[in-house]
């Protein structure tokens, strides 16, 4: 469980039982104590409209997504860091292919279930998951370093970013291990996670989805849980949203954003059968909504 220190200050534990003969014996083993007040961020919020997608989601042998066409119409890639899907050759694969094109290489850290491609919901200890964040990132910065490349942000990946909402305590502890980095995290419009990250020295650059729902509350609906879309539909609603600040939720009424002309990023699912068509149409309204704001 967590004790906090101070308002920067947070210190995670957990209890070890080790056995001898009858005897069980807990121990407390210290994650350590993490100041964030001396960070300095690197990079700052996106100044156009851009599309970001997630890459580099196979697994050996086994291939998702068309991230060889995809790439050619994303600015920034979200890119699997082996726990949800991906391992070492997609990865350094991935980063060479973002490379040829110039796109954004960002890590897509998600929670350790490749059977569930990452989607179920777990049980994680704050101070296990703060680790794996920084075991996942940092596979994925070692990589881009050996290409002469920056890590560019970071994006939670499915059932984590749900997770993440439902519990502050596991959103500060993979925030927390997302300071470390000093790049910005990709999430959609939510105050709390902007309160810790303002806390924590993090650019928190909101997005949104065109290729899932949201509810009429304004939150996101999980892809198990939305209709199927179009390209034609993502184009609409990409526009609906730069234009309006709004979309449609899935009881057909129009839902706020709140980002009264602030640029978003719009991300792509690449595991989608329509993922191609979407991310195409998708490239064609934002440009015209860039255009538009010259």
């Amino acid at each position: 469980m967590p004790i906090f220190r101070s308002s920067c200050q947070v210190k995670f534990t957990r209890t070890l039982f080790l056995f001898e003969s009858k005897a069980c014996h807990p121990r407390t083993l210290s994650i350590g104590t993490r100041s964030f007040s001396s960070h300095k961020m690197t990079a700052s919020l996106i100044k156009k409209y851009e599309i970001n997608a997630d890459m580099g989601e196979g697994f050996g042998r086994w291939k998702l997504g068309p991230d060889d066409e995809l790439v050619k119409y994303i600015d920034a890639a979200n890119i699997a860091c082996g726990f949800h899907a991906g391992d070492p050759t997609i990865m350094i694969n991935t980063v060479r292919l973002c490379k040829k094109r110039n796109v954004k290489t960002g890590a897509h850290p998600g929670l350790q279930d490749l059977v569930g491609f990452g989607r179920r919901k777990m049980e994680v200890n704050p101070s296990d998951l703060y680790a794996m964040i920084l075991y996942q990132v940092g596979a994925l910065q070692g990589i881009l370093k050996s290409e002469g490349l920056e890590l560019t942000h970071i994006k939670p990946h499915g059932e984590l970013y749900f997770y993440m909402l439902r519990d502050e305590t596991i959103m500060r502890a993979v925030l927390e291990a997302c300071a470390h980095f000093k790049v910005p995290v990709y999430a959609c419009k939510n105050d709390r996670q902007q309160a810790i990250c303002d806390e924590l020295g993090i650019v928190f650059q909101e997005e949104v989805y065109v290729d899932i729902d949201y509810d009429s509350g304004g939150n996101l609906v999980p892809v198990a849980k939305s209709q199927p879309v179009t390209p034609e539909l993502c184009a609409e609603r990409v526009r609906r949203m730069a234009e309006k600040d709004e979309t449609v939720a899935n009881d057909g009424n129009p839902v706020q954003l709140g980002f009264k002309g602030r640029p978003f990023s719009v991300c792509i699912h690449s595991d989608m059968a329509t993922a191609l068509g979407n991310v195409q149409k998708t490239r064609e309204a934002i440009d015209q909504v860039n255009n538009k704001s010259k």
